[in-house]
C-alpha cells in the first residue's frame, strides 16, 4: 500500500524555524528523485524543494539558503530543514516523488502537513 505521512508543521513567529519529514510505505525513496510542494490558500501547489536520487538539491528562489531538503534512505524518510521562516511561506506542505506518483491513474498525495508564520 502506497502512503506518504508528512508531519512536523505548526504555528512559528517569523524568523523561526521548523524541521518537516515524510515517511513513505510502498515507495522506495532512494530510487526517486523526492519533493517537498507547497500549497499556499488561494494558490496551486508547486515544488520548493527537491532532492536527486544521488543528492543533488535544487530550491525555489524564494527559500534558497533557508530551506534544506535532505533524505535518509534507511529510514524512507525525507526532511525539510525550514529556517529564518517568513508569513509567506504559511502554507500546506507535502512531500512527493518527482514526478509525483501516480496511483490508479490519479496524482497521490499525502495529507501534509501545515505551517503557519504569524507576523
Amino acid at each position: 500500500q502506497v502512503q506518504l505521512v508528512e508531519s512536523g508543521g505548526g504555528l512559528v513567529q517569523a524568523g523561526g524555524s521548523l524541521r518537516l519529514s515524510c515517511v513513505g510505505s510502498g515507495i522506495i525513496f532512494s530510487i526517486n528523485n523526492m519533493g517537498w510542494y507547497q500549497q499556499a490558500p488561494g494558490k496551486q501547489r508547486e515544488l520548493v524543494a527537491r532532492i536527486t536520487s544521488d543528492g543533488y538539491t535544487d530550491y525555489k528562489d524564494s527559500v534558497k539558503g533557508r530551506f534544506t531538503i535532505s533524505r535518509d534512505n534507511a529510514k524512507n524518510t525525507v526532511y525539510l530543514q525550514m529556517n529564518s521562516l517568513k508569513p509567506e511561506d504559511t502554507a500546506v506542505y507535502y512531500c512527493n516523488t518527482l514526478p509525483t506518483w501516480i496511483l490508479n491513474n490519479r496524482n497521490y498525495w499525502g495529507q501534509g502537513t501545515q505551517v503557519t508564520v504569524s507576523s
